[in-house]
């Protein structure tokens, strides 16, 4: 059996440009990597209405239970002008300890990381009671219809149980070892237009001004007090992300006006109750500027938390040790994939450190490599052998 160096396979990956939601071959080469060491897999390929076609990959070692999964991503964002980095974000370097290119730390490093431990776990223990499996997406970064969301619905009909999911997203802030993630607010955005009556500015009196409107339906969004948070979440906050009034003209009252709204929300809301109360407030705003208006809800995600359970304690243990830091487990930061995988099994997030990540020069640093691998390489024997 050959051993994979968790250095290498991050090099190698990072070579791939899958910029979302785009292959680029990763999932062919990863694949076949995965096959060498024993891995069955499967690639599965989803596609809908005016989507680009998504390749994704299930694989498992092992029939028998528990089957403790790894998942994760491969798609990265664009690289943004490339004469910004100090190499090309796809030829992967090492520079003064620190491995540099896209996707180094979000988190082609962290898959690496994985696969190489599990092939040295399988090395020393290739009878052990159990399943290793990797859920491998190429849709994450972008819209996340097409990847993890429905590898997750092939795996319930083919009632594939999981019972313990690890998700190596960058969950550290700064060192190693901070943080994991055992739970993420949801995410609701609001598509917003207001109609008015277009008209000349020096009659305003036979215009209605949607502009007038959206301003204070914005401020007055910015201004709510959704809640105060709660034990487990930060409070939720609501960010107007864009602006729009389609006027060339400077003496025309405008009929339209949009803007776009984004709400990350705690468990002291549901999706649904919080579009009653965005709604609500919008119509009384409208009603008063004598306006009308339009809005489309699209929600990524509802919050959600797991439960802290033996293994989670038995992860933190292990990278308590590893790193001498006690991690913290939190629930913040944006949305990831445990979104979807959560209603399958218990799972939290760990991975390496997310400073750099989507930023210019995106690196991780050897050390932390080599010390994620070794955490994954324990969790590996505490959970089968132990």
């Amino acid at each position: 059996m050959p051993n994979i160096n968790d250095l290498q396979l991050a090099k190698d990956l990072i070579r791939f440009p899958s910029i979302t939601p785009l292959d680029a071959g990763i999932i062919k080469f990863l694949d076949k990597k995965l096959k060498s060491i024993g891995f069955k897999t499967k690639i599965l390929e989803f596609k809908e209405k005016n989507s680009k076609s998504v390749k994704n990959i299930y694989a498992r070692l092992g029939k028998s239970s528990p089957n403790f999964c790894f998942a994760g991503h491969v798609d990265v964002v664009p690289p943004g002008n490339i004469n910004n980095w100090s190499s090309n974000p796809f030829r992967p370097v090492v520079k003064n300890g620190n491995l540099i290119g896209r996707g180094a730390s979000d988190m082609k490093s962290s898959i690496a990381s994985f696969v190489s431990a599990t092939n040295n776990f399988i090395n020393n223990h290739n009878n052990f009671k159990g399943s290793i499996s990797l859920l491998i997406t190429g849709d994450e970064e972008g819209l996340a219809v097409n990847g993890t969301k429905k590898v997750v619905d092939y795996l319930k009909k083919r009632k594939e149980k999981i019972d313990f999911c690890l998700v190596g997203e960058p969950t550290n802030p700064k060192k190693i070892g901070e943080m994991i993630k055992i739970g993420r607010r949801g995410s609701l955005t609001g598509y917003l237009k207001i109609f008015g009556k277009m008209g000349h500015v020096a009659y305003s009196h036979r215009a209605i001004n949607p502009s007038t409107c959206i301003i204070d339906i914005l401020k007055g969004l910015k201004q709510l007090k959704l809640d105060g948070g709660s034990k487990n979440f930060q409070p939720s906050n609501l960010e107007v992300t864009n602006i729009i009034v389609d006027n060339s003209a400077d003496n025309v009252i405008p009929g339209e006006a949009s803007a776009t709204f984004n709400v990350r929300f705690n468990d002291k809301h549901s999706s649904s109750s919080l579009k009653k109360k965005l709604n609500n407030y919008i119509k009384k705003i409208c009603k008063k500027y004598k306006c009308n208006f339009k809005i489309n809800f699209v929600i990524s995600g509802e919050s959600f938390i797991t439960k802290p359970n033996k293994v989670t304690y038995m992860i933190r243990n292990i990278i308590k040790k590893n790193t001498g830091i006690i991690p913290k487990l939190s629930t913040s930061g944006g949305t990831s994939d445990a979104r979807f995988i959560r209603k399958i099994s218990p799972c939290l997030e760990f991975g390496l450190v997310g400073a750099s990540m989507h930023q210019i020069d995106e690196n991780v640093s050897l050390k932390d490599l080599k010390v994620l691998t070794k955490i994954h390489k324990e969790i590996l024997e505490k959970y089968f052998l132990l």
